[in-house]
């Protein structure tokens, strides 16, 4: 049996878990194959609590934690509502195929229309096939204003 909840960032046990699944992606190759840094592991969670615009959830597996989903609302000026960005979707690897990715973004998208947003939005890696897949699936497509101008590529300057 799979059960989403969403987390209490204040809950010890759930810290914890939400450590600990982010860790399991971070070590993924779509994750960069690198563990969080020891600082990020200590801190993430209460930075999360003192803010009041982060969500997460956990996907649980007979009781075990097997998936996660961290999502941050944002604005959108164009529609004038807020929308929410999936940051972070994650499954671990033994639990993967069962169908707890559509759950998590069930619980994402039912949260974004609870708090009025205008869309979803994420960003995945061009040669993750299996999550473009997944993310079809659920209705999420490439964006674009105009076909003549392609679609929207996400880019970053790390400060």
């Amino acid at each position: 049996m799979i059960d989403v909840r969403p987390v209490n960032y204040r809950d010890p046990q759930q810290a914890s878990q939400l450590v600990y699944l982010l860790n399991q992606y971070a070590l993924d190759p779509m994750g960069g194959a690198e563990p969080l840094a020891e600082q990020v592991q200590a801190e993430l969670v209460s930075k999360l609590a003192e803010r009041s615009d982060t969500f997460s959830f956990i996907a649980y597996e007979d009781g075990e934690p097997v998936g996660l989903i961290n999502c941050v609302e944002g604005f959108s000026t164009f529609a004038a509502r807020p929308l929410l960005n999936i940051h972070d979707i994650a499954v671990v690897a033994a639990s993967r195929g069962k169908g707890i990715s559509t759950l998590l973004l069930k619980a994402a998208e039912q949260l974004a229309q609870a708090r009025n947003c205008c869309k979803l939005t994420l960003e995945v890696l061009e040669g993750n096939t299996v999550a473009k897949a997944s993310y079809q699936k659920f209705g999420f497509a490439g964006y674009e204003l105009d076909p003549a101008m392609g679609q929207a590529v996400f880019w970053q300057k790390k400060l």
